[in-house]
């Protein structure tokens, strides 16, 4: 049982994010790789949209990938690479995309939401809540009524 534990133990701790770039899609130059991973890193898949270019195993990912690679090679810079994507893609496609009026959506978005979601669950309380005064209070006689069926209904 201990063994098994291990194995289940090391095998977690070997496990981290899956790469999916493709030796295919690996440059033979280790600077140029180095670089595009970086970059890779900071672009989003467009279909997936939680991942990176490179956790990704979808097509239009490994296609971002290709691309990125093919303008290093070219000789952009990293901020040239970006900035042509980012022209093909829009702004959607960096994980940190900047703070611009084109981007507010992509920034306040989630705030917008929360707020929205707030006045919802605050209108629904306000609906729940009975109107009109809350009734009275049991007269002692009613008191009296109500402990004698409760003791007859234990009977």
């Amino acid at each position: 049982m201990t063994r098994l534990i291990a194995t289940l133990l090391a095998v977690l701790a070997l496990a981290g994010p899956a790469l999916a770039v493709l030796p295919s899609e690996q440059l033979s130059n280790p600077k140029l790789e180095a670089r595009a991973r970086k970059i890779g890193a900071e672009l989003r898949c467009l279909v997936c949209q939680n991942e990176t270019i490179d956790e990704s195993e979808a097509p239009l990912a490994g296609d971002l990938r290709v691309l990125l690679r093919q303008r290093l090679v070219a000789g952009d810079s990293d901020q040239q690479a970006i900035a042509y994507i980012v022209a093909r893609y829009g702004h959607f496609v960096l994980l940190q995309p900047p703070f611009e009026p084109d981007t507010l959506i992509l920034w306040l978005g989630p705030f917008l939401v929360l707020v929205l979601g707030g006045v919802g669950v605050a209108a629904m309380a306000r609906r729940a809540q009975p109107e009109g005064p809350s009734p009275a209070p049991l007269t002692p006689d009613e008191e009296a009524a109500l402990a004698r069926r409760l003791e007859a209904d234990r009977v």
